[in-house]
């Protein structure tokens, strides 16, 4: 088949998804050599078997517009179905500002309906669809053109069994009565919030174990220089300044450009020119920053005596629950929020919605001395304490 590259094509095909019940969709991109990713491929496909049931729509076809699908996106009767959709909803965010509404994503239902963490979609098509994907495209340049018959039946075979394993998944979730589970977890996924790249909170994607306030306000300052550039530029932040390269100088701090030339880690294009300038520039704005503006560390929770051992058993407690439920660990709770439930802490999601029903109220009575935990054969038992 060969890929939409006009818009009036494209619009056909929208059109004729208006009054389906869903649609599946998924995207391929690059994203080794810039900042923000580049969208080269849509996959779309409607309920159905005929081969005019699912597209490729060649983003990179000039003057093609993209705007039927956006369209699409915003039409509410339409459900629109990816798999682990985080990367693809960020790419038409930020290009677009917009959100597929109502939107459902297969890999977040896998996980509540018993398929473990962050199941592939390799392995959800071969379960339930019984499809075998053919991986020998998968890591491909998705910009250069024409596409190979093998890349684009690969890239057709990610939304035509999508379809198989959306009807089997939904349908479980109406069974089970657990489609407000989804609901709340997808509820992340269509905030434009989550995809809001903030430069001034850029340092704390860096992993320090210093706490010292001026290597702070340099970190931050840095970080925050690294960021607005790669973004104006539309490039990796490591072509800029890598992290290892970032945390020395804010080390170390430098006050001039014979400073900054003695960096062991600093690429060597970085040591002249305006970026050598604006590292320059942030480390004398991180000098002159009031105390109060100084950013601060993460702090972990305070621990109290046995709160190591709680958390143990709150691990325990997570593992029985999450077997008992079907539902993936990682769902549940992290690690996180179990130190700080050991911690004796409440704003944890795991008290809060759905995971309050499988663990959390069980989580809160484990700490609180009101249950126990007991072997029962290979299993783990709930023992009231009254």
């Amino acid at each position: 088949m060969k890929p939409i590259t006009e818009t009036d094509d494209l619009a056909r095909f929208c059109a004729d998804c208006a009054d389906v019940p869903y649609v599946t969709l998924d995207t391929e991109f690059l994203r080794e050599r810039t900042y923000y990713a580049q969208l080269c491929l849509v996959q779309l496909a409607r309920p159905g078997k005929g081969n005019d049931t699912a597209v490729l729509i060649d983003a990179l076809a000039p003057g093609l517009s993209l705007e039927p699908l956006y369209e699409l996106f915003r039409n509410p009767k339409v459900v629109k179905v990816f798999h682990a959709a985080r990367q693809d909803l960020e790419i038409f965010q930020l290009s677009a500002g917009v959100l597929p509404k109502p939107f459902f994503d297969t890999q977040v239902a896998a996980m509540v309906c018993g398929y473990g963490d962050q199941v592939s979609y390799e392995t959800l098509a071969r379960q339930i669809a019984r499809a075998s994907i053919d991986k020998s495209s998968r890591f491909t340049d998705w910009s250069r053109r024409p596409l190979s018959e093998a890349q684009m039946a690969y890239a057709l075979a990610d939304v035509t069994h999508l379809r198989r394993v959306y009807e089997v998944l939904s349908q479980r979730l109406r069974e089970t009565g657990r489609e407000s589970w989804v609901s709340e977890e997808l509820a992340v996924l269509t905030d434009p919030a989550t995809y809001a790249a903030d430069p001034a909170l850029a340092w704390t994607r860096l992993k320090t174990r210093s706490s010292q306030p001026r290597f702070l306000a340099a970190l931050s300052e840095l970080a925050r220089f690294r960021e607005e550039t790669a973004q104006g530029k539309n490039v990796p932040r490591s072509r800029i300044m890598k992290d290892d390269a970032l945390l020395e100088i804010a080390a170390n701090r430098p006050k001039t450009h014979e400073d900054l030339a003695k960096s062991r880690l600093l690429l060597r294009e970085a040591r002249r020119g305006e970026i050598a300038d604006g590292i320059l520039a942030a480390i004398a704005r991180a000098e002159k920053l009031p105390a109060s503006e100084i950013p601060k560390p993460r702090e972990d929770p305070p621990r109290k005596p046995g709160s190591e051992a709680l958390a143990d058993l709150l691990r325990v407690l997570l593992k029985a629950r999450a077997d008992s439920s079907g539902v993936a660990q990682r769902l549940i709770a992290s690690g996180a929020d179990l130190d700080a439930l050991a911690a004796e802490q409440d704003d944890v999601p795991a008290l809060n919605g759905w995971r309050y029903e499988v663990f959390g109220r069980d989580a809160s009575a484990l700490r609180e001395g009101r249950i126990a935990l007991a072997a029962d054969g290979g299993a783990v038992k709930v023992v009231p304490l009254d």
